[in-house]
């Protein structure tokens, strides 16, 4: 699954995150989902959850229901044209709002209010989004990332002094138009290393995006499929799926690179992508603990942890998403009648109701399969767009989150998954065999 950064364009309104207290920075921890930084943010008050996204240039806020009861300020209608294959959507601008991010305030921030209720990333990272914020926290500080621990440090950029380590790269940060850029290199099968500047774009799950051009050498490898690469501001975007021999950015290579070619399509609302060949996502930066310095025009790279981590593939060739909740009962006693110790990670506070002594009905969100891949071991297998996931090789989906249910059905080429799920009220059982379509065939 993948977020696309928002193609829209701010006006500045004098607009300042600072850090409210004497501290020399301001430690935010987040929520890394299916390669996504989750952030707390308050909006004049209400707490909410937002994605770090480098990729957006101004603070967008979606997602509202009936529910929710969030004020905004100083408030205008607008249409917004972003990424995707559909049509402007109404919104609203609104200004003179007060944002925290931890510690860090700004108190005349603009913010976007999209009320398309189809703009809603919740169903597919499998908790609560409420909007985007990007640029107007990265422009004021030093902000240093750390995806092994999963927090930041935002310092005031004067006051930041940089480490003496040979383990740290830095390299150009390209801010143009409020978004960052780097150049890059990709590696064809040839070997031949073309040249690409790249958007960084924290807010996509994704890899590698590249644009088609033949013309610049940027040819779609012959191994391809075509896929749902994500949804924008305007619709849904599709493209091509394959994989590169190699990539680089600075000093840091990745062999067997995982890579999208969107169709150009999603992208007429940027009217000029200039000498922009794509963008590097999530699943690559994710790799590294990163410095970016706006201020300066600086990035820092040095590896972790995640740094060899192969690229994830869906070998099983199907997207989860939220669909809702149901009741399901449960034996809450052990053979011998011991009531057992409760531990779902995806309760929904603590909505049960008990049956006598050894039986409760809880209350849990439903997995449907959201997308299928045509040809896929999933569809071969007979499974449908909709089918309800009950179990993954004998383990009940409630007790896990929505992320751990995909690496449960993408763990390793060659594996066999048993896939429980239930359609028009009856209970079916699948078995497939995953499957790398990249895999280099032996001579």
């Amino acid at each position: 699954m993948l977020l696309l950064a928002l193609a829209i364009s701010s006006f500045g309104f004098g607009q300042r995150f600072h850090i409210t207290n004497k501290k020399k920075f301001e430690k935010v921890k987040f929520e890394l989902i299916n390669n996504l930084m989750v952030v707390p943010v308050e909006l004049n008050g209400s707490k909410l959850k937002f994605i770090l996204d480098t990729g957006v240039s101004s603070p967008i806020l979606f997602n509202l229901t009936s529910q929710d009861s969030i004020q905004v300020n100083q408030v205008s209608q607008i249409l917004l044209r972003g990424l995707g294959d559909g049509d402007p959507i109404e919104a609203l601008k609104s200004t003179k709002n007060k944002f925290k991010v931890g510690g860090a305030v700004s108190h005349n921030q603009m913010l976007y209010v999209v009320l398309d209720k189809d703009l809603n990333f919740s169903t597919s990272l499998g908790i609560p989004i409420h909007g985007i914020i990007g640029y107007d926290v990265f422009k004021d500080f030093v902000v240093e990332v750390n995806y092994t621990k999963r927090h930041l440090k935002l310092y005031n950029p004067e006051d930041y002094q940089y480490k003496d380590s040979k383990k740290i790269e830095t390299i150009p940060l390209i801010i143009d138009g409020k978004k960052a850029f780097v150049d890059g290199a990709i590696t064809r099968e040839d070997d031949t290393e073309i040249p690409v500047k790249l958007l960084v774009d924290t807010g996509s799950s994704d890899a590698l995006w590249l644009f088609h051009d033949p013309e610049k050498g940027l040819e779609i490898p012959n191994q391809n499929y075509e896929d749902f690469l994500g949804k924008g501001l305007n619709g849904n975007i599709f493209g091509k799926r394959t994989k590169l021999k190699g990539m680089r950015i600075g000093s840091f290579r990745f062999n067997e690179a995982k890579v999208a070619f969107p169709y150009k399509e999603s992208f007429y609302a940027i009217k000029n992508l200039g000498n922009r060949n794509g963008s590097v996502g999530g699943e690559v930066l994710k790799r590294f603990n990163i410095i970016f310095d706006y201020p300066n025009n600086k990035l820092s790279l040095s590896k972790n942890s995640n740094f060899h981590d192969p690229f994830q593939y869906n070998l099983a060739g199907i997207d989860l998403q939220h669909n809702g909740v149901r009741y399901i009962s449960e034996s809450i006693t052990d053979p011998r009648g011991v009531v057992k110790a409760e531990h779902s990670k995806n309760s929904l506070g603590n909505v049960q109701i008990i049956l006598g002594n050894s039986t409760r009905l809880s209350l849990v969100p439903e997995i449907v399969v959201s997308s299928i891949r045509a040809g896929s071991p999933a569809a071969e297998a007979g499974l449908k767009e909709g089918d309800v996931i009950l179990a993954v090789n004998g383990k009940s989906i409630h007790n896990y989150k929505l992320q751990e249910i995909l690496q449960m059905l993408n763990q390793r080429e060659g594996k066999r998954v048993r896939v429980l799920i239930e359609r028009y009220d009856r209970d079916i059982l699948y078995s497939f065999v995953l499957k790398d379509l990249f895999k280099t065939k032996k001579p």
